[in-house]
């Protein structure tokens, strides 16, 4: 079996960013040689999320606005974790109902996508450097 590790870094200029990487990781796929197996893609920080789903502007939008209406940025004085001198207990729970991973199948050496989709990296308190970990397996 074979087995490959790649980290893609990101660094938002904004708090809140949705990046379609579905490129990032199907070049990390055929680097891996892998034909058969599993791609694994997780946000390696706990303020940020990797998920599957349509790349339409439209409904970015209303992720963002969704994931603000549950859990708003501002006051940030209504988040106990903020006591501690943060600013981002919002991005915690935001990340919490987005996750924190995805598995997708490789099959013929390719990601076996369904129609549309498509990997995202959502970005909750950004303006510094983050990473995603790719782990892919098989033969």
């Amino acid at each position: 079996m074979k087995s490959y590790r790649e980290e893609l870094w990101f660094q938002t200029d904004t708090r809140r960013a949705y990046l379609n990487i579905t490129a990032q990781v199907e070049a990390a796929v055929r680097k891996s040689g892998v034909r058969e197996g599993l791609c694994l893609v997780n946000a390696m920080h706990i303020t940020a999320s990797v998920y599957i789903n349509d790349d339409e502007p439209g409904l970015l939008q209303d992720y963002d606005d969704f994931l603000e209406r549950l859990a708003p940025h501002a006051p940030t004085s209504h988040y106990r974790h903020n006591r501690t001198g943060e600013d981002n207990g919002d991005a915690h729970i935001k990340r919490q109902l987005m996750g924190r991973e995805v598995v997708v199948a490789i099959t013929d050496g390719k990601l076996d996508f369904g129609p549309w989709e498509q990997i995202f990296y959502a970005e909750f308190d950004g303006r510094r450097r983050k990473r995603a970990l790719i782990k892919i397996i098989g033969e």
